[in-house]
């Protein structure tokens, strides 16, 4: 696979990444932890799947005690810390410092065997920033004193989905197959937590359904192979950066959907976060497959 092509299979994730919102409002009332027990155990179950019809499925999931680590500690951690965030400060100043992590995948990067992290690259992934946080701060984003526990687990949630792609390029030898047990894994633990701290909801009506299954399959499914791909064998510094889409992208998404109204902020948060994918792509578009 060339890097190019890794590369475009990472941006889909993205893109997948950026219908969690409207997909997540249209489950209902599902708690949170209880969401992600159902969700990744879909994603999982569509890895699996895949999986038997390798006879060699089993050793796919074999993988050393550190990958197991970086995988579910990953998966399972990240989402753990953004729940929490999203319990104890509003979602407008959670998600502004949840997007420091594209930012720190482009700044992680530069520690990777082979890699060469270019002012371009920084000039890219500042510019996300800069329009990320215009984003936020156009839709009312705030601090408060009694925010802090909420926005540190942001801020904490930012680190660790950064560490977690950086090293997954680390990891080059664990197949993009073994994210299934990844998956499984995180749903397990989502379920524990579930069952200590929420009370179930199931979902009321067939659309609701549907929205759980198209959130496995897709945001909390397939992006994840998707991703792994992309930081695997793609161009991390691209895929840091072009992540800032995912917000913006998100927002478009939930006006479509008549859960967002549009703003000049969006607008010019849109052009920033744009322009800074096209500078940080640069070399991208140099590539003759490599």
């Amino acid at each position: 696979m060339s890097q190019r092509t890794a590369t475009l299979i990472g941006l889909a994730a993205i893109l997948m990444w950026s219908l969690l919102a409207v997909m997540t409002v249209a489950t209902g009332t599902i708690p949170a932890f209880q969401l992600a027990a159902m969700t990744f155990a879909i994603g999982g179950a569509v890895g699996l799947l895949t999986l038997l019809r390798n006879p060699q499925a089993l050793q796919l999931l074999r993988q050393p005690a550190a990958a197991w680590a970086v995988g579910v500690g990953g998966l399972f951690g990240y989402h753990a810390l953004y729940f929490l965030a999203l319990r104890f400060a509003p979602p407008a100043e959670a998600g502004l410092l949840n997007y420091l992590w594209p930012l720190l995948i482009v700044l992680f990067s530069a520690f990777l065997p082979g890699e060469r992290l270019a002012i371009h690259h920084v000039i890219g992934a500042a510019l996300g920033l800069v329009g990320t946080v215009l984003l936020f701060v156009g839709n009312g984003a705030s601090f408060e004193a009694s925010q802090l526990p909420g926005l540190a687990a942001a801020f904490v949630a930012a680190f660790v989905w950064a560490i977690y792609s950086v090293l997954s390029r680390r990891l080059k030898a664990v197949p993009t197959e073994a994210v299934a047990g990844f998956c499984l894994a995180t749903s397990l633990l989502a379920a524990i937590v579930h069952a200590a701290i929420e009370r179930t909801v199931w979902p009321g009506t067939p659309a609701q359904w549907l929205a759980v299954i198209g959130l496995g399959i897709g945001p909390v499914g397939a992006a994840f192979y998707a991703w792994d791909i992309g930081m695997k064998r793609g161009d991390i510094r691209v895929l840091g950066a072009a992540s800032y889409a995912t917000p913006l992208l998100s927002t478009a998404f939930l006006i479509l959907g008549g859960y967002a109204r549009p703003s000049a902020a969006i607008a010019v948060a849109a052009l920033l976060i744009a322009g800074g994918g096209l500078v940080a792509a640069k070399d991208m578009f140099r590539l003759r497959g490599r």
